[in-house]
C-alpha cells in the first residue's frame, strides 16, 4: 500500500524512475535523498522544465476559435437588413447585405426602409437563443459520453455547410415565406451546433492557464467587430448588391475553415498537450499509480514484479515512501495509515484508508453550482438585458440626420460595429483588472444597474412605434447610451467567466465551465424572450 502525502515527490518519482534496476517505478531508501529538503538539483530543473507557449501559438489558436464560435451569430444579425428586404422582394438581384438596392447603382436614390412584416428581428433572436440553451443544457450533463474532438470538429464542420447553404440562397430567388422558413430553419441548427460548440471549448478552457479564457472571451467580442466590417466592406465596394451580398456570407465560411484547421493544430503544440495531460492525471477515476507515476508498465497491465515466492534481494527490499516531508517504509505507512482518511492503492485500486471505498468520484454537476451560483446568476442578468434590446431595438432606432450616406451607415456603424468593438475592449480589460474579484457580492449589484439602459434606449428615436414617446431625437443620445452599454456586456462576461473556474477545485473546472455557459444560453433566450414584450411596447 502506498500513501502519498508530498506534491512534490510526484515530481521526483517521474524523474527517477527506473533507477533501481529491473524494476521500473520502485523506489528503495539508497535512491532517495536522506532528508526532505535535500532534493537533487536535476529534480529541481525538471519541475522548472514546463514547455512555453511558442510565439503564442496558443494562444492566437484560443482566439480564432473563440471569434469561430460567434460568427454564425454575429453574420445573421449583422445582415438584418439583408434579411428583410429579401422577405419583401422576394430575391436578392437587386439586395445587399445592408439591405439596400443601391448599392453598386448610380441613381443615389436612398430606398425606403424595410418594413419587418415578418418580426425577423425578433424570432431571429429567439430562434438563436433557444437551441443554444437546449443543446448548452445536453452537453453539461453528457460533455463525458463523446470525444472532445469529436464534438468540436462535428459542430464546426455542421456550422460551415449551413453558412454554404446561406451563401448559397443570396442566388436563389424564392417566394419571401419560404426563404423565412428556410432561413431560421438553418438559425436553429447553426446555433445548436453553436452550443455544443461552445460548451466542448469553454469546457478544455479550464484547464489552462486563466490567460487564455480572457483570450478566448476576446476572440468572441471580436467575432462581431469582424461580421460588422465586413458588412461595411461589402457595402462600400461598389459591386452589384447580389455579388456583395454572396462575398459577405463566403467570409464566414472562410472563417470557420481556418478554425477548424488552427483546432487540429492544437494536440500538435507542446504546451497545449502538457495542459491536457495534466488535467487527465488529475481526473480522479484515473488510477492513481498512473497519476503519481509510482508503477511501471508491467505492473500497470496488471503484471507482478514480485512473483510468489520470490523475495526482494538485497538493498531493494526496503521500499519507503514520504509522508509529511518525512520518508517511512511501507510497513510504517501502512500502519500509520490506517487511522486516517488518505488514499492509497490496494491490488491497483485507489481507495480510502478509512472505509476502504473507491477512490473520490467525478464532480457533481449541483455540487459545483453551490460554488458558482451567484456568477451563474450575474451571466443570466447580464444577457437578459442585453438581447432584451440588442438587436431588436436597437436595429430599429434610424437616424435624423439629413445626409443620406450617413443614414445609409447609421445602423452598421453605430448600432452593430460599435457595439461590438466596445463589448471587444470591455472582454479584453479582464485581462489585467478583475474587479470586484474579491468582493463577489458587489457584482449582482453593478449588473443590476444595467437594467437602466432597457427604457433609456427604448425611448430613442426607434421605428415603427405607435405607444412611447421619442425623448431621445439626436443621433449622439443613442450613440451615449451604446458606448457603456456595450462596454459593461463585454466586461461583466467576461469577468463571470473567467472567476467561474477559480471558485471550484482544478478538476471541476471543466464542468464549471460548461455549466457557466448553459446559464450563459439561459440569459441570452430570457432576453431574446423578454424582446418581443418589448418591442409590443413601443
Amino acid at each position: 500500500m502506498w500513501v502519498l502525502d508530498a506534491p512534490l515527490y510526484q515530481d521526483s518519482c517521474s524523474h527517477t524512475r527506473g533507477a533501481a534496476g529491473n524494476q521500473p517505478g520502485l523506489f528503495t531508501a539508497p535512491s532517495l535523498p536522506t532528508r526532505p529538503g535535500d532534493i537533487p538539483r536535476s529534480t529541481q530543473m525538471a519541475r522548472q522544465d514546463k514547455p512555453k507557449d511558442q510565439f503564442h501559438a496558443v494562444g492566437i489558436i484560443i482566439f480564432i476559435l473563440g471569434l469561430g464560435t460567434l460568427l454564425p451569430w454575429n453574420f445573421f444579425i449583422t445582415a438584418i437588413p439583408y434579411f428583410q428586404a429579401r422577405l419583401i422582394v422576394g430575391t436578392s438581384s437587386s439586395v445587399g447585405p445592408g439591405g439596400n438596392s443601391s448599392w453598386g447603382n448610380s441613381s443615389g436614390t436612398q430606398p425606403a426602409p424595410a418594413r419587418d412584416d415578418f418580426n425577423f428581428n425578433n424570432w431571429l433572436t429567439l430562434l438563436s437563443q433557444l437551441p443554444l440553451l437546449l443543446f448548452t443544457l445536453l452537453n453539461s450533463f453528457l460533455y463525458q459520453c463523446i470525444p472532445d474532438k469529436v464534438r468540436v470538429l462535428g459542430s464546426m464542420s455542421g456550422i460551415l455547410l449551413l453558412f454554404i447553404l446561406t451563401a448559397v440562397l443570396v442566388r436563389v430567388e424564392m417566394p419571401p415565406h419560404s426563404f423565412f422558413s428556410i432561413t431560421i430553419g438553418s438559425v436553429w441548427f447553426i446555433n445548436s451546433f453553436c452550443a455544443v460548440l461552445q460548451g466542448s471549448l469553454f469546457g478544455q478552457l479550464g484547464t489552462l492557464p486563466q490567460g487564455y479564457s480572457t483570450r478566448f472571451l476576446s476572440g468572441q467580442g471580436m467575432a462581431g467587430t469582424f461580421a460588422a466590417s465586413a458588412m461595411l466592406l461589402s457595402m462600400a465596394s461598389g459591386v452589384d448588391a447580389q455579388t456583395s451580398a454572396l462575398s459577405y456570407f463566403i467570409t464566414p465560411c472562410v472563417g470557420t475553415l481556418i478554425s477548424i484547421v488552427c483546432y487540429l493544430m492544437l494536440p500538435r503544440l507542446a504546451f497545449f498537450r502538457h495542459y491536457m495531460e495534466r488535467n487527465w492525471q488529475r481526473d480522479p477515476h484515473n488510477e492513481l499509480e498512473t497519476k503519481a507515476g509510482l508503477l511501471g508498465p508491467e505492473e500497470q497491465s496488471g503484471d507482478q514484479l514480485e512473483r510468489p515466492g520470490e523475495e526482494p534481494q538485497g538493498p531493494e527490499k526496503p521500499m519507503v515512501g514520504m509522508v509529511n516531508g518525512t520518508f517511512r517504509t511501507l510497513e510504517e505507512i501502512s500502519v500509520e495509515s490506517s487511522g486516517k482518511g488518505a488514499f492509497a492503492l490496494h491490488n491497483g485500486t485507489a481507495t480510502n484508508s478509512q472505509n476502504r471505498g473507491p477512490g473520490p468520484e467525478r464532480p457533481s454537476v449541483f455540487g459545483v453550482l453551490r460554488k458558482i451560483w451567484l456568477l451563474a446568476l450575474c451571466i443570466v442578468m447580464v444577457f437578459t438585458v442585453t438581447l432584451s434590446v440588442f438587436p431588436a431595438i436597437t436595429a430599429t432606432v434610424t437616424s435624423t440626420s439629413e445626409s443620406r450616406q450617413w443614414s445609409e451607415f447609421f445602423t452598421p456603424v453605430c448600432c452593430f460595429l460599435l457595439f461590438n468593438v466596445m463589448d471587444w475592449m470591455g472582454r479584453s480589460v479582464t485581462s489585467c483588472c478583475l474587479w470586484p474579484e474579491k468582493r463577489l457580492w458587489l457584482l449582482p449589484l453593478l449588473v443590476g444597474l444595467r437594467f437602466l439602459f432597457v427604457p433609456l434606449l427604448m425611448l430613442c428615436q426607434a421605428e415603427p412605434r405607435t405607444r412611447l414617446p421619442v425623448l431621445f431625437h439626436q443621433d449622439a443620445w443613442f450613440i451615449l447610451f451604446m458606448l457603456p452599454f456595450s462596454l459593461s456586456n463585454g466586461y461583466f462576461v467576461s469577468l463571470t467567466m473567467c472567476l467561474a473556474p477559480k471558485q471550484v477545485l482544478p478538476q471541476e473546472s471543466e464542468l464549471a465551465g460548461a455549466i457557466m455557459t448553459f446559464f450563459l444560453a439561459l440569459g441570452l433566450s430570457c432576453g431574446a424572450g423578454l424582446s418581443f414584450l418589448l418591442k409590443a411596447l413601443l
